[in-house]
């Protein structure tokens, strides 16, 4: 008779915890974000790698990874025409890419290899280089383009037409920039009329006409006034306009864009007949404005992490309220082939914290910076397990890329382990408004709870960290409101 009631007891005790499950989902353990790895800037064979998606998949599914973002290139072409007919004599290289070989058939791989790989997230995108300007001369020997690889990442865009009409050089054909041009076209549409009219007659001016007619029509072509954005190679540095009018081109269409491998020093080379040449670039995080973010981590030196540095001017503008978002910091790979200049696939993750996985949950995080960058071995490298700023006068807490108003001075709580739980040596720099304020150091599995005593009352700051143990982790920042 006990053992009856013992077990009605255990069965009602079984029932109700499902029942708490069942019917209060909001609990704890569903509050609790998830790390998702994810691969971003990766070519395929469509462009300029050397695998095909399909490959890279297995691959990445081997490694560990469940997401990947396919960026290749949008347009891989490259111009010299001879004055003034620029758009008539000269010569065109162009390889593989996206709008050469076309968008569909682009998305279209994509979506085919998502549905081989339903446990996978595949996110489309690409990598743009918007502008590039000649100098020198082809008979000096000194012919060079300027910012051939100034590279803006793009993610996100998923209709065909938005590919075909980025805004950046040689990509077909379009009508939406001939306004911008038609002070060029003033003078070669008066010789044409004139050419025109002067046909009607006989004798001379009839062949005059038919000159100026010519001439008129050629320098209308040579103008190419159904380019596909409004600036050209010929008009020298033009700045970050291209850039920008790229950027907001992209975030129009609901796509994200993300500054790319700013400090690398490959961009001087010489390239058959010609030089190229991209010096590093950092500054461009504060001369542009409404970019989703840049890579923090990719294989170069990088000083825009640097406390004061770009990154941080950049967060402190926002703060002020002189930038409309901050950007976030993502790795970056310029994945090409596995195994390309020692690296191989995985090198490079982002690390997303979501609560469900999912594509839009995956962008959503990406959109508000709930992500961290890794440089190392993925599999045995350090994971930033907590990293949150907790209001010690009302106990509310913000994770990275979250808001939250503080009524008073702040706790900032660090976990960190190794994903293969061994102990190793570690550094943690704590970064607050630019500002070095703290080095920790230890071994992990390390966890450290930090009282910060800094308080202005009204002021709007922000806390970010980077750690250097086996492998290399920049967080993205936690932003507080202090109370007045």
């Amino acid at each position: 008779m006990k053992q009856k009631i013992l077990l009605q007891e255990r069965v009602c005790l079984v029932f109700f915890i499902l029942a708490l499950f069942l019917f209060f989902p909001n609990n704890a353990s569903c509050n609790e974000y998830q790390q998702v790895a994810g691969l971003l800037d990766i070519k395929t064979d469509y462009s300029d790698g050397a695998h095909n998606l399909d490959f890279l998949v297995r691959l990445a599914k081997k490694r560990g990874f469940r997401v990947l973002f396919v960026t290749d290139h949008d347009r891989m072409a490259m111009q010299y025409g001879l004055f003034p007919f620029r758009h008539l004599i000269g010569l065109k290289i162009e390889k593989p890419s996206i709008n050469k070989k076309g968008a569909k058939a682009y998305l279209d791989m994509i979506k085919n290899v998502q549905d081989k790989h339903p446990d996978m997230i595949l996110i489309p995108g690409t990598e743009s280089a918007a502008h590039y300007y000649w100098s020198g001369s082809p008979l000096k020997k000194n012919l060079t383009a300027h910012n051939w690889e100034k590279h803006i990442l793009i993610v996100g865009l998923e209709k065909p037409e938005d590919y075909k009409n980025l805004p950046v050089i040689h990509n077909g054909f379009s009508t939406k920039y001939t306004s911008h041009l038609l002070p060029n076209l003033l003078l070669p549409f008066l010789v044409l009329i004139t050419g025109l009219f002067l046909v009607i007659f006989k004798g001379f001016r009839r062949k005059l006409g038919i000159i100026l007619s010519v001439i008129g029509i050629t320098l209308i072509v040579s103008i190419n006034p159904l380019k596909s954005s409004p600036y050209d190679q010929y008009q020298g540095d033009e700045g970050m306009a291209p850039y920008q009018f790229l950027i907001d081109y992209v975030h129009s269409k609901g796509g994200m864009t993300f500054w790319n491998n700013m400090e690398t020093k490959s961009g001087a080379a010489k390239k058959g007949p010609v030089f190229v040449n991209t010096p590093p670039h950092p500054e461009v995080l504060e001369q542009s404005h409404s970019y989703t973010g840049f890579s923090a981590l990719y294989g170069a030196n990088i000083t825009v992490n640097e406390p004061g540095k770009e990154w941080d001017k950049t967060l402190i503008d926002f703060c002020k309220g002189s930038r409309p978002n901050p950007p976030f910091g993502i790795s970056t790979a310029d994945f090409h082939k596995d195994g390309w200049a020692g690296d191989p696939l995985g090198k490079y993750p982002t690390i997303f914290l979501v609560k469900k996985f999912d594509k839009e949950s995956i962008l959503s995080a990406m959109r508000s910076g709930r992500m961290y960058s890794f440089q190392g071995n993925y599999k045995t490298g350090e994971i930033l397990e907590k990293f949150e700023i907790i209001d010690r006068a009302s106990g509310n807490s913000g994770i990275q890329g979250e808001k939250i108003l503080s009524k008073g001075p702040v706790t900032v709580r660090i976990v960190v382990r190794s994903r293969d739980r061994s102990s190793r040596k570690i550094r943690i720099r704590l970064i607050r408004n630019g500002s070095l304020i703290k080095v920790f150091q230890g071994k992990t599995p390390f966890q450290t709870t930090f009282r910060d005593d800094y308080f202005k009352p009204g002021e709007k700051t922000y806390y970010r960290l980077d750690l250097r143990g086996r492998g290399i982790l920049v967080s993205n920042p936690i932003f507080l409101k202090f109370a007045k």
